[in-house]
């Protein structure tokens, strides 16, 4: 049996995931700070990790860090708020497989929680296959190089029909059947990775391994092991020789994500390898030689990094022969729909759903939210919708809070509070009373809580145990809320 650690610092999360994986045959221990879920971690060896980004002793980031540093290979799903949402991106970028937002959903976190453990092991598989294969000198057809297992877009990359993706692709088929190295740049999520695979697919050395490496999820001490390998013995721990992704790579492309979280000795010995094509293992006197074609990618400009002193500047210089630039999901509106139906195509197949589209309002509310996330977040949120969906279309109710209501909350922050306004359930008594007030933030607020109460409350026939627990609140506080507003 699978063994998940679950940090939360509320004791009726911990104990509602504890009873739901129990009884879908996993191994739970659960921890409510952040101190000893490390410990419980460090014991029990977990094949899964489950933390709350917000605990009382320690941040999700910081937690994070620590797991990784210590259980490199163990996937992590955060749970967090949407709210948070932004944050829970960037925290995957530090190594996190996934995350779940609240309300908690029973069959979105038994999906979430086998595919992470899945995918686990089979990149664990492959790995040991290909160093089995290569220390022994006799690499087999079906040894592949290890991939990053939290990639999100395993099933290729949807070019987009919009001249901003005419653009794109222009510069893909331009720049990849040279042997240049590329800097990507483009925010978390936008799909940096999908276009070096691109790049690697439209190239001579298609044929050739691609592998990719998250220097953002790798802690200092582990990036020159992952990087260049080592051999059996040079370092406490080295229990066997590994096989590095540069070597990974021969006669193919390594993508480096993150390349500015590189430390900056990690960084001399990169340029040295990238200047003389040659390299050592770890505790090694063999040099290697190398014909590798390296495509980095960054969500910061590699030359602001340069200047500031934390990112060397010759290293800049090496990698700068090309540099494509990947718009944000909020600059290719055009494409969008395009997008999710994508998206919705290859989740149908993942949950064995028959989903065949968005309804209109739905379609209104993904052309008119910001999408912080990109694609990622596209991807996730759809993902999540089409578990929920009971019908032919994806309807409204079946997507976050915050996207529903993404113009009214916008409004919200631009627009000042009217003065002299009380607010009671959700209507506005001014002493002035006059009818062009703007309303109240309050106002607002309320307004959309009503909307959210109501909207649940219907989907679960107005069973109040149902709708409490989808808003992540208890009965009690359901019972003051509809009292409030005289529901």
């Amino acid at each position: 049996m699978k063994k998940i650690v679950v940090v939360d610092d509320e004791a009726d999360i911990c104990f509602l995931l504890k009873r739901f994986l129990s009884k879908n045959d996993f191994i739970v221990e659960t921890a409510q700070n952040g101190k000893d879920g490390l410990a419980l971690i460090e014991s029990l060896s977990p094949d899964l990790v489950m933390t709350d980004f917000r605990l009382g002793d320690i941040t999700g980031t910081d937690l994070l860090t620590a797991i990784k540093s210590k259980r490199p290979n163990v996937p992590v799903l955060i749970i967090t708020g949407y709210s948070d949402i932004k944050i829970a991106v960037s925290v995957m970028k530090l190594g996190a497989y996934d995350y779940i937002t609240k309300p908690l959903f029973p069959d979105e976190i038994l999906v979430t929680v086998k595919k992470a453990i899945a995918d686990a092991e089979s990149s664990k598989d492959e790995e040991q296959e290909y160093t089995t294969a290569v220390s022994s000198g006799q690499p087999s057809e079906n040894a592949k190089p290890v991939r990053k297992a939290s990639s999100r877009m395993k099933a290729g990359y949807v070019m987009g029909q919009s001249d901003v993706s005419d653009n794109l692709f222009r510069q893909v088929d331009l720049v990849a059947p040279t042997n240049f190295s590329v800097i990507i740049y483009g925010e978390s999520g936008s799909g940096k990775e999908a276009i070096a695979q691109e790049i690697h697919n439209r190239s001579k050395r298609r044929d050739m391994p691609f592998v990719a490496m998250d220097c953002g999820a790798i802690s200092k001490e582990l990036a020159g092991s992952e990087l260049f390998g080592h051999e059996k013995g040079s370092f406490t721990g080295a229990l066997q020789t590994k096989i590095g992704h540069f070597e990974m790579a021969n006669g193919g492309t390594l993508f480096l994500d993150e390349v500015s979280n590189l430390s900056y000795e990690i960084q001399v010995a990169l340029l040295r390898v990238v200047q003389e094509r040659k390299m050592r293992r770890i505790g090694g006197s063999k040099e290697i030689d190398l014909d590798v074609r390296i495509l980095v990618a960054s969500n910061e400009k590699l030359l602001e990094s340069a200047k500031s002193g934390k990112f060397r500047e010759d290293l800049y210089y090496r990698f700068n022969e090309f540099t494509i630039e990947v718009p944000a999901l909020r600059n290719r509106k055009d494409d969008l729909m395009l997008f999710a139906g994508a998206f919705l195509e290859t989740t149908n197949v993942e949950l064995g759903k028959n989903v065949s589209g968005f309804s209109d309002e739905v379609k209104n509310d993904f052309l008119t939210y910001s999408w912080p996330g990109n694609l990622r977040e596209l991807k996730n949120v759809i993902k999540r919708a089409t578990l929920l969906s009971d019908g032919e279309l994806i309807e409204e109710k079946s997507l976050p809070f915050e996207i529903v209501n993404y113009k009214k909350l916008k409004d919200l922050d631009e627009e000042p509070a009217a003065p002299n306004v009380s607010v009671l359930a959700g209507t506005i008594e001014s002493a002035s009373d006059i009818e062009d007030s703007k309303p109240s933030l309050k106002t607002v607020a309320n307004e959309a809580e009503y909307d959210m109460i109501m909207q649940v409350l219907r989907d679960v026939n107005f069973n109040k145990s149902k709708a409490a627990r989808l808003l992540n609140i208890d009965r009690k506080t359901l019972y003051n809320k509809m009292k409030q507003f005289d529901i």
